[in-house]
């Protein structure tokens, strides 16, 4: 069996308190807050989804908020800088809002592309770089209009234990195109349009540490549930051990840990984040999966309130 992945579906990370989140990814980057609800397995915990007007695939960045949880160390076994796309020409906007937002930040060039690195406020590394690929986000807030909006990850860095051993992974069990090296890095590239450039660092890292400012997995698009299915035959038939499909009421899941130790999950494009509420009011209030909801008032005492807000 050949498989080819369409690219990223979401990168999912820990951070600190939920409204400081939700305030520098809704508030300085102009993502919409798509979805609010819980960790599935910690009920007492948000889940937040941000992203594209839509939700769509590849544009979905979601947090586990631990307020007073110990800081991570970010490492082997970890993406280590998630990057976003902007549309050309959309750069100088970026750095003049970083700048206003007292953001600190830093320009290096990358496989012939200029970046913006910074740091979120809770250490995660993140990364802007203009491509002309990928359509754009007509969402718009706090100043960030659909000419310089963030249109979706530009992908991902990775950091492995064993880089040969992920390398491997990525062209021939998920499917990537190799694209060249430069210094330590390769570069691989998948079918879609955002969400399709993965640099895998070639120098093997020592472990990180889970904790506020960390990756915890990073996630693949499949197209439905048969295209999953496939997904988990092909995976565990290349040796590695995959979960039971898991339900997320957004989409399913099936994860695995690659033999450089970061976690990938396979991700289904469907039912997507309106199924349970319009696509004009996602994000608004809390969400709760059919099992928690008996327990909504015992949950909302325990979450920490939280709101959109424009910080201009």
């Amino acid at each position: 069996m050949s498989k080819k992945t369409m690219g990223i579906h979401h990168i999912t990370a820990i951070v600190g308190h939920p409204q400081e989140n939700v305030d520098f990814y809704a508030g300085v980057l102009g993502l919409r807050l798509v979805k609010q609800t819980v960790n599935f397995d910690d009920p007492e915990t948000y889940h937040l989804y941000f992203g594209n007007e839509g939700g769509k695939p590849g544009t979905i960045i979601t947090f586990f908020p631990w307020p007073g949880a110990q800081q991570g160390m970010i490492g082997g076994g970890q993406v280590g800088v998630t990057s976003y796309v902007v549309p050309k020409g959309a750069l100088e906007f970026w750095e003049k809002r970083l700048e206003k937002f007292n953001v600190s930040y830093t320009k290096m060039e990358r496989f012939g592309e200029q970046y913006l690195e910074f740091d979120d406020p809770h250490g995660l590394h993140l990364e802007i770089v203009e491509r002309e690929e990928g359509g754009a986000n007509t969402w718009t807030f706090g100043g960030v209009t659909p000419d310089v909006a963030v249109k979706g990850f530009g992908g991902a860095t990775l950091l492995s234990t064993q880089p040969n051993k992920t390398a491997e992974l990525l062209e021939s069990v998920m499917g990537l195109e190799f694209a060249g090296k430069e210094g330590d890095f390769a570069r691989y590239r998948s079918t879609a349009d955002i969400g399709n450039v993965i640099d895998l660092k070639l120098t093997s890292m020592g472990r990180g540490e889970m904790g506020v400012g960390t990756v915890h997995h990073i996630a693949w698009r499949a197209i439905d549930d048969q295209d999953q299915l496939d997904w988990k035959k092909h995976v565990k038939a290349n040796g590695y051990g995959v979960t039971p499909v898991k339900d997320r009421n957004y989409f399913n899941a099936i994860y695995f840990r690659e033999h450089g130790e970061i976690l990938f999950e396979i991700a289904t494009d469907l039912p997507g984040f309106a199924h349970d509420e319009s696509v004009e009011t996602m994000g608004e209030k809390l969400m709760l999966p059919e099992q928690y909801e008996q327990q909504r008032s015992q949950i909302e005492r325990m979450l920490l309130p939280l709101k959109v807000r424009g910080l201009d």
